[in-house]
């Protein structure tokens, strides 16, 4: 179940970096799903004003999605008086060929999309905007995911962040601070044999710009100025940025091996390490989860402790929305599908007999977090709170790029922290200027 995540976070940075992709042909390679209760497809009488009636909604997802919505459809289907036919796609292969196959009326009425790539799509004019439910279920930051300019483009579907995975053999306690984990450094148990003075007791896969973004923004670094949509305002080269930069590379230079500084392999190396019980502690994303449990490790799971700075870890905030293509000729009834499928109860059934993903509903996500009885789930439900919503324009793209070797230039002594930060918004800056 978990592992979905790990799929879906690396093609969400794929496609940020690559936003619109030809599409291919319409379709021909998904798969149709039955409803599994046509009993309840006959129109009703009292169906949400009657307004629906008979109506037909396609929708496409994922197969890590298809059994979720097959429970569901029996439900809507009654309520509304409508049929819905449900089409088995990747979420990706959906995304990138909707620009050509919205218009020739081959793709479907609603699907599923990563926060990053929602606002792009909606600019562009492949999503039709909604409406969101007046009832609480999401707050500012869920609401920030699927906006751009002023315009929402989805319901929030699921979230994720970065936490702390901890040995329990190893410790009795999660640290709470940064200065716990230097600490963790000096204890012989951590030590790398094959390189003096150098500690495997805390692990961060920092050289990648995802993974560091958490320290940056937590220094007072910032994509895109305070909401992420002024690409005049790029706060990677701030004072804060570059005092984060600073400490990183104290962390590269002072106590982790060479290893760390390969990005092609440090998640692997991370891995290794924390599974071999050679780490006490480590940053990872809840697509982690699925490896250490079946490799046997006794892991907790812990918001990332607070920074020497006293703030707490910021990573990006991420997930998946409910959106609809701006092709549909039932936008109405989409609109209230997405209502239907992100309402409390049908989170709740996500998370408790589906894919373990958090809901982005806040009802949904506090008795979760009341009940405390998933303690991955509690992480990253808290994590989410300091967590910074990724900026879904397609500007974005240019920020994965131009920061990519940011942090390998300083730690690696290349250039100081601030020459790094300096050139990488530098460039950020020129590629957004040349290409938008």
């Amino acid at each position: 179940m978990l592992t979905n995540w790990k799929k879906g976070r690396i093609g969400l940075l794929a496609a940020s970096s690559a936003f619109l992709l030809a599409a291919c042909g319409g379709g021909e390679d998904a798969e149709t799903v039955e409803s599994t209760d046509p009993g309840t497809q006959e129109t009703t009488d009292e169906t949400a004003g009657g307004d629906f009636s008979g109506q037909t909604l396609n929708i496409s997802v994922g197969d890590d999605y298809t059994p979720f919505v097959e429970a569901i459809i029996p439900a809507f289907e009654e309520e509304y008086g409508v049929t819905v036919e449900l089409t088995e796609r990747d979420m990706f292969e959906n995304l990138e060929a909707l620009p050509l196959d919205g218009p020739a009326m081959l793709g479907p009425d609603v699907m599923i999309a990563p926060y990053d790539r929602v606002g792009g799509l909606g600019q562009q004019g492949h999503l039709l905007d909604v409406t969101l439910p007046d009832d609480g279920r999401y707050d500012d930051t869920d609401k920030l995911q699927v906006t751009a300019n002023d315009t929402i483009y989805g319901n929030p579907f699921v979230i994720e962040a970065l936490v702390m995975y901890y040995n329990k053999e190893l410790l009795d306690a999660a640290p709470t601070t940064f200065e716990e984990l230097e600490e963790l450094t000096k204890d012989e148990r951590f030590a790398f044999s094959s390189e003096e003075g150098k500690s495997t007791a805390f692990l961060s896969n920092w050289i990648d710009f995802y993974n560091s973004y958490g320290l940056l923004a937590g220094y007072g670094g910032y994509v895109f100025g305070e909401d992420g949509t002024d690409t005049t305002d790029i706060g990677l080269n701030s004072e804060g940025a570059i005092e984060a930069i600073e400490y990183g590379t104290k962390w590269f230079q002072e106590y982790w091996p060479q290893g760390m500084l390969d990005k092609t392999t440090s998640g692997n190396f991370i891995d290794d390490q924390f599974i071999g019980g050679k780490a006490a502690a480590i940053i990872n994303g809840p697509w982690g989860a699925a490896n250490y449990r079946d490799s046997g490790v006794d892991y907790g799971v812990a918001p990332v402790p607070t920074l020497p700075n006293g703030e707490p870890y910021a990573p990006f905030a991420g997930g998946k929305a409910w959106v609809i293509s701006s092709y549909t000729e039932v936008g109405d009834l989409a609109q209230e599908f997405l209502n239907f499928v992100t309402n409390e109860e049908n989170q709740t059934l996500l998370f408790e007999e589906y894919t373990a993903e958090i809901p982005a509903n806040q009802d949904a996500r506090k008795v979760i977090a009341d009940a405390g009885e998933d303690e991955l789930a509690v992480a990253v439900i808290e994590q989410y709170n300091s967590a910074i919503p990724m900026p879904n324009i397609p500007e974005m793209a240019e920020v994965w790029t131009g920061a990519e070797t940011m942090m390998f230039d300083a730690v690696s002594g290349n250039k100081t922290a601030e020459e790094s930060a300096n050139d990488a918004t530098e460039l950020i800056q020129q590629n957004i200027e040349q290409k938008y």
